[in-house]
């Protein structure tokens, strides 16, 4: 669903993404794990089409972002560390709001579903965002990816800001969203995280990849170990 192929981001001398291939699938996680500057968001950014490739392509569907940008972005939904969301509206006014937007056909039993299936309670669903938490910010963006039946979802930095509680409730809820079908590409520095959801995390530091690993069978120890190892 998504692909990434030799993607090369360069700002005059400075190289933020260097030689960065590879797949996902739907219904499979991939992590990109680095510390800032590592040339995560400029992935995102790529694949957003916020930004042009110096080299290579980025695939949603197999169409390049560039090509189709339309058609491409139409696959996605995103996720920004920051929801950027509209406060004095309640959760169903925004996914209303925004489903019209973007020219999704939606009726209110489809919003209330969608926001039932990502764990928003129920007396929520009528509340004006100001009052929301970040986790309850952020189930009202999966709500409407459900409803734009989105290929793929792009997380940046996702569990920044949550406590242990929150954090739990999003790897639940990005679980079941992939269960459905769903390609996620994620971007955190949030080892616990990464380890809990992706199948497989590419280590990175300064634009390049410098370890692939599949999670089956990893432990915690063993990520941070070989972290720190492929960073040195």
């Amino acid at each position: 669903m998504l692909e990434a192929v030799q993607l090369n981001k360069s700002f005059g001398s400075y190289n933020a993404l260097v030689d960065m291939n590879f797949t996902v699938q739907p219904s499979e996680v991939l992590c990109l794990l680095g510390a800032n500057g590592a040339g995560k968001s400029t992935t995102l950014n790529l694949f957003l089409n916020f930004m042009s490739p110096t080299s290579g392509a980025a695939l949603i569907g197999g169409v390049d972002t560039r090509r189709e940008p339309a058609l491409t972005r139409s696959q996605l939904m995103y996720l920004p560390e920051q929801m950027n969301l509209y406060n004095n509206f309640t959760a169903i006014e925004n996914l209303e709001y925004l489903a019209a937007l973007a020219g999704i056909t939606i009726n209110r039993a489809a919003v209330t579903a969608a926001l039932e299936r990502v764990g928003l309670q129920a007396g929520a669903h009528n509340q004006r965002l100001i009052n929301y938490s970040k986790g309850m910010r952020q189930k009202v963006g999966i709500a409407l990816a459900i409803l734009k039946n989105a290929k793929a979802l792009l997380l940046d930095e996702p569990t920044s800001g949550l406590d242990p509680s929150a954090t739990r409730e999003f790897i639940e809820v990005i679980n079941a969203l992939r269960a459905s079908g769903t390609a996620v590409l994620m971007v955190t520095h949030d080892f616990y995280c990464a380890l809990s959801l992706a199948d497989n995390i590419y280590i990175m530091q300064k634009g390049e990849t410098k370890a692939r690993l599949n999670t089956q069978n990893l432990t915690l120890p063993q990520l941070e170990a070989a972290y720190f190892q492929a960073i040195i």
